[in-house]
């Protein structure tokens, strides 16, 4: 079974940073869920299955955090005591704001007209922007170690995530 006292990225044997090789990522979890499935523990005692299916849990659990980008920042943050989806000192800069309330009105046009040409353009923009601030994050925590610093870039990169995930829902009822 796993060591629960452990980080997701000791978990994973993955360096502590916001920027790793996700190739490892998925091999370690492919092997590690192989050794934990509670397919493998069908015949173990009950306490052995209830072990490995917590073990799986916590398995799922670390690579979804960890996979995803926000989730990874978010979760990196976390281990050096900063928590930016609950702070209130973490404010996203007006002109961000404004250019994401710009964009959702466009978005809402769009939709309306059924111009999914326009929400694919739009989508490609706001994952270039996403793409930057990724590369800003990697910089401020895996260099910087600016634990404080990137509080900011973090919300705007899950603002910027949630947009993005609306415009796949608009497109996909425009394919639909």
């Amino acid at each position: 079974m796993i060591d629960f006292s452990r980080n997701h990225f000791e978990l994973f044997g993955l360096p502590e940073r916001f920027r790793f090789d996700s190739a490892k990522l998925d091999h370690a979890y492919r092997a590690l869920q192989s050794e934990v499935h509670p397919d493998r523990f069908a015949t173990a005692t009950e306490t052995e299955q209830r072990l490995a299916m917590q073990s799986s849990a916590r398995v799922n659990e670390a690579y979804r955090a960890l996979k995803d980008p926000v989730a990874r920042a978010q979760y990196l943050l976390g281990l050096h005591g900063v928590d930016v989806a609950t702070e209130p000192r973490v404010q996203l800069a007006l002109e961000f704001l404004e250019r994401q309330l710009e964009r959702r009105e466009v978005a809402a046009a769009a939709e309306a007209a059924g111009d999914a040409e326009a929400l694919e353009a739009l989508l490609g923009e706001v994952r270039a922007e996403a793409a930057g601030l990724e590369q800003r994050i990697a910089a401020l925590l895996d260099n910087d170690a600016a634990w404080d610093a990137a509080g900011p870039p973090v919300r705007e990169l899950r603002f910027l995530a949630k947009l993005a995930e609306d415009l796949n829902t608009m497109i996909a009822a425009q394919d639909g």
